[in-house]
């Protein structure tokens, strides 16, 4: 079927993203990131709107890229002539082997939004065209709201298309702008559209149904060769196509060429990168990349997989550089631990008497509020602690937490007394808030004896409460993301106190820190009363 172009727009469409707001620096890197994973075209940014996406531009020529070449992008043009057009010559300006414009398809955006004849706006977008192909541009043209012009009056949307061809135009790609069209819509309005074309189709697709992906892959299954999205489907009100799914599923379920394998492997680490800077959150559950995108929980699903991870999962993970996660909870059967334990290089049967005592524990943990799927960290430990592969670090004697208003202003203070090795260490510290003093002073006791403790630090502090019909007397659990220069954990605690279920979790985040530096058998303490406590 030939070879797919994939065309990214993250840094112009994805950056309309409510929460996102790309630096320069920013759009720098993520477009080597892209390059890196093999995408064929870079939407760099709108020139002629921002000096933001100018001075992208200009800095983005002393970029080294290997596969990828930088597209500006901007629109039709808005004055009587297109050479002085100051959009257009913006542009021209960025300096870019490829430009992409787009123009209007619909009808309805011709007599109400730019208020002029259908005939102008056919003038328009030839000119505008045919003015960048004369200075040795790719033009590639965005027909905007296609789908939604061409159910309005077909006729004129296919007009707006032959204005672009006759203006030289190198691609057309029909864009689903408000993201309402159905795949069979797509399809059947591509394939009746391909006729009057002799150039390559493209693909935009918004996500407002919830089909955006889909969409895109019935344009491709219709002839378009072009793909247009963004990483992680970011963009304006829903967002894009997901260019990250878009891509697994043209390479491993339908065979095209767009990315070399080994590029393939990569996918996960550029998704989890972009989301990264651009300060979002990923979704565990995206497909293909996200966390749990091959996790499995149900003791029979777990079961199977052990058996033939083909049974519960479409593709082999490390196809798209993710991972297997099999994760433990009352759910889980003992398939699970056994998974989970041989991951930690732990020596556990399925039938031995160790299993079933360690299932039982973990339930009654959970029924008790223990969260462990986001806690990680915490189950380790208690994995390692019930099989005696790990001594604590630290024993903590006592700790004490007061609030105090001064000045105006509330200010924390824990003081906290711990054993390490035998030997007392006693100290005080404030914090901007309770746990927050707790934690900084728990830091200063052990930094002594384990100085590696500077080069952790908490990431996410969540709580839950439980049972909100006890009011103030109801359980709470805390979780805690933390993170070193290498690696990051989650812990969680569970109690009626809010502060004695954050030292919980922020003692088992110290004890992951330091059981991943120093082992588990390179030290000597006593068991500590949290462990006591549960």
């Amino acid at each position: 079927m030939g070879h797919i172009e994939l065309y990214d727009t993250t840094l112009r469409d994805g950056a309309q993203t409510e929460g996102i707001s790309y630096s320069v620096q920013d759009k720098l890197r993520i477009a080597e990131r892209l390059d890196g994973l093999g995408v064929h075209t870079i939407e760099g940014g709108w020139p002629g709107s921002n000096p933001k996406d100018a001075e992208f531009f200009r800095r983005a020529r002393r970029l080294r890229l290997r596969s990828a070449t930088l597209a500006a992008f901007g629109s039709t043009r808005h004055s009587s002539s297109a050479a002085n057009d100051q959009n257009l010559r913006a542009l021209l300006k960025a300096e870019t082997q490829v430009v992409t414009i787009f123009g209007k398809s619909w009808d309805l955006h011709v007599r109400d939004v730019l208020k002029i004849s259908f005939d102008e706006n056919l003038k328009v977008i030839e000119e505008s065209v045919a003015f960048l192909k004369r200075h040795g541009r790719r033009v590639i043209y965005d027909a905007e709201h296609f789908f939604d012009g061409y159910k309005d009056d077909p006729a004129y949307a296919l007009k707006t298309i032959q204005a672009a061809l006759d203006g030289g135009a190198d691609a057309i790609v029909f864009c689903d702008t408000n993201g309402g069209s159905l795949p069979t819509e797509i399809s059947g309005t591509i394939t009746a559209s391909k006729e009057v074309l002799r150039v390559p189709m493209g693909i935009h697709a918004h996500n407002d149904s919830d089909l955006a992906v889909a969409n895109t892959l019935a344009a491709v299954d219709a002839g378009c060769r072009h793909v247009q999205g963004t990483m992680n489907g970011y963009g304006e009100r829903c967002g894009n196509a997901n260019l990250v799914s878009v891509i697994a599923v043209l390479k491993l379920k339908m065979g095209l060429d767009c990315l070399p394998g080994a590029k393939l492997k990569t996918l996960t680490e550029t998704s989890r990168f972009v989301a990264e800077i651009s300060n979002m959150a990923q979704h565990a559950n995206q497909p293909f990349v996200g966390a749990a995108a091959f996790a499995h929980k149900g003791g029979v699903h777990v079961n199977a997989v052990m058996k033939s991870p083909r049974s519960y999962e479409h593709l082999d993970p490390a196809t798209v550089g993710n991972q297997r996660k099999i994760l433990v909870s009352e759910l889980s059967g003992r398939s699970s631990l056994v998974f989970k334990a041989r991951g930690l290089s732990l020596d556990l049967s399925k039938e031995t008497p160790q299993a079933k005592r360690l299932l039982a524990l973990l339930q009654q943990l959970e029924h008790q509020g223990y969260h462990f799927e986001a806690a990680e960290g915490s189950l380790e430990l208690l994995l390692k602690r019930e099989l005696k592969q790990v001594k604590p670090f630290f024993t903590l004697e006592s700790f004490r937490v007061i609030m105090e208003k001064r000045d105006h202003r509330l200010v924390s203070e824990a003081t906290i007394k711990v054993r390490v090795n035998g030997v007392p260490e006693q100290t005080a510290a404030e914090g901007d808030g309770p746990v927050n003093a707790l934690d900084n002073a728990v830091r200063k006791a052990l930094r002594r004896f384990y100085p590696t403790i500077s080069q952790m630090h908490l990431t996410d502090f969540k709580v839950r409460v439980l049972d909100e019909k006890a009011g103030t007397a109801a359980k709470v659990r805390v979780l805690i993301e933390s993170q070193d220069e290498h690696d990051s954990w989650g812990t969680v605690g569970v109690s009626e106190n809010i502060i004695e279920a954050s030292w919980q979790a922020l003692a088992d985040s110290i004890e992951y820190k330091l059981l991943k530096d120093h082992g588990s058998t390179q030290h000597k303490a006593h068991s500590t009363q949290r462990t006591a406590k549960r």
